[in-house]
């Protein structure tokens, strides 16, 4: 009977998007039937209309190339925003204290230390000849992330094992957590600030047209090429090769990442591959390191 309830709960939630999509457009997710409104069109055109900032692509990028760096993806613990259940990914909230983690979140980014620091004993384990063992950190501006990777980094110290499996493995730990813009959540337009239910406006459609802009969120094709260009610069910036980067960011888009730098052949399905809140990933080059998909379900508050 639950599985039952459940199935008709997401039925009931995606199905005027399934409709909505049939017809060329999606409506909007007020529930005013007012004579008057004006529906936009699935596909936006040119920049952004609610955000000039954020690009608006026809096609989605070229394959990720072979990268010199091993990469780690964090996504934030649990924020204001998740337990409000709406919608955080305004540009304004770049670099401000809006929408951090609560204590259970800062929790969370604490318990990641462990689980990073086994990827990286297995990376040095496949590999260790190339390794500089260096570890850095690269995170999205927005408050809940950057205090995930601050308090990953404190749980690394304060973990009396986890310190010493550092120690033990002879890993250099930069402090510094280092903002890059390119790890913003993906922008969701004229739905930004409404309830979490109203990714079910967006998801569903993501996964026929990678490209399309309902809503004026940014596109799937758009964060992935602003991730493939930003995880290409960081790349350079460690010319080396062989360190460990940890790219701490929200769920679209760690999501869309990793199925991307994976190879998936359809990177509009990335929401089937969802990280829980404080979780941490190997960012893996082949489908085959991708976890088990998982079908989509009606967004959650608190997640």
């Amino acid at each position: 009977a639950d599985s039952s309830s459940k199935m008709k709960s997401t039925v009931a939630v995606f199905l005027p998007v399934f409709i909505a999509t049939a017809s060329g457009f999606v409506s909007s997710p007020s529930t005013s039937c007012a004579k008057n409104h004006v529906h936009k069109p699935l596909f936006a055109t040119g920049v952004n209309p609610q955000e000039p900032s954020v690009k608006v692509v026809e096609d989605m990028p070229d394959a990720l190339p072979p990268l010199k760096n091993h990469y780690y993806l964090l996504r934030h613990g649990q924020s204001t925003a998740n337990v409000e259940g709406i919608i955080s990914s305004a540009r304004s909230l770049a670099g401000s204290t809006k929408h951090g983690l609560t204590l259970l979140g800062i929790e969370q980014g604490r318990d990641s230390a462990p689980s990073l620091i086994d990827f990286i004993e297995q990376d040095l384990k496949d590999d260790d000849t190339t390794s500089t063992k260096e570890v850095y950190f690269y995170s999205s501006p927005f408050a809940r992330a950057k205090e995930t990777a601050e308090q990953c980094l404190a749980g690394m110290r304060a973990n009396d094992e986890v310190a010493k499996r550092i120690e033990e493995l002879g890993l250099k730990v930069n402090k510094e957590v280092m903002l890059d813009d390119g790890l913003m959540e993906r922008y969701f337009g004229r739905l930004d600030g409404t309830e979490l239910l109203t990714y079910a406006y967006v998801w569903p459609v993501d996964m026929f047209e990678p490209t399309h802009t309902a809503f004026d969120v940014e596109s799937v094709a758009a964060v992935s090429t602003r991730i493939r260009s930003t995880i290409l610069d960081i790349d350079s910036k460690h010319d080396e090769g062989g360190n460990h980067i940890v790219l701490t960011s929200h769920a679209d888009v760690l999501q869309i990442t990793q199925v991307y730098a994976s190879g998936l052949d359809n990177v509009g399905k990335f929401s089937q591959y969802r990280f829980g809140n404080g979780e941490v990933r190997k960012m893996g080059r082949t489908v085959d390191t991708l976890p088990a998909s998982i079908p989509l379900q009606p967004p959650e508050r608190g997640i």
